[in-house]
């Protein structure tokens, strides 16, 4: 599948097979996964594997902060992923000062590059991914035994799709792009 297929294909699934991820296919994913920009080329991001039923289910349910929709989509998949940042570089010089107004704001956005590098590698393997944001990260931290110096970013719930889902509406290029001339 060519990159433009991959991006207008890529859909958020949250209906999985109970098929297990293999760990040959999740290494393959996350070594494409860690070619996603970063800044200074920091590569901050960290990816958690969490295929412990039980490790699932409290974080299913006593994480996302009551949320159904990531209590569902934990649930089923049979993997779900803990994307985490590495604390204190992303956005930072080496004195430790930030280099933008930003601020840590730059730890976040590196870790959506890398989350939608994550996807979309997982898609051109036939998987199927959602990415979740409603959950509490210190509950999320201890369950997944999150090492110091690290924060969580996202959830990813990883499995084969169960479902084909169509394409929601799109905006227009006219709505999207501007020209300053």
């Amino acid at each position: 599948m060519d990159a433009l297929d991959c991006i207008i294909s890529r859909r958020s699934i949250r209906q999985f097979t109970a098929e297990a991820v293999s760990e040959e296919t999740l290494e393959s994913v996350v070594a494409a996964a860690s070619y996603a920009p970063s800044w200074k080329n920091t590569q901050t991001a960290r990816y958690i594997a969490v295929t412990d039923p039980e490790v699932k289910a409290e974080i299913a349910g006593d994480c996302v902060l009551g949320f159904p929709g990531n209590t569902r989509s934990i649930n089923v998949a049979p993997m779900l992923i803990v994307l985490t940042t590495v604390n204190g570089r992303s956005g930072y010089e080496r004195d430790g000062s930030f280099s933008t107004q930003k601020q840590r704001h730059w730890e976040s956005f590196d870790a959506g590059i890398a989350a939608e590098a994550f996807c979309l590698a997982a898609h051109a393997h036939g998987l199927g991914t959602v990415i979740m944001g409603i959950f509490d990260p210190y509950k999320v931290a201890s369950a997944a035994h999150v090492p110091n110096g690290q924060s969580v970013s996202a959830l990813i719930a990883v499995g084969h799709p169960a479902t084909d889902p169509r394409a929601p509406k799109r905006k227009t290029v006219d709505e999207l792009l501007t020209y300053r001339r």
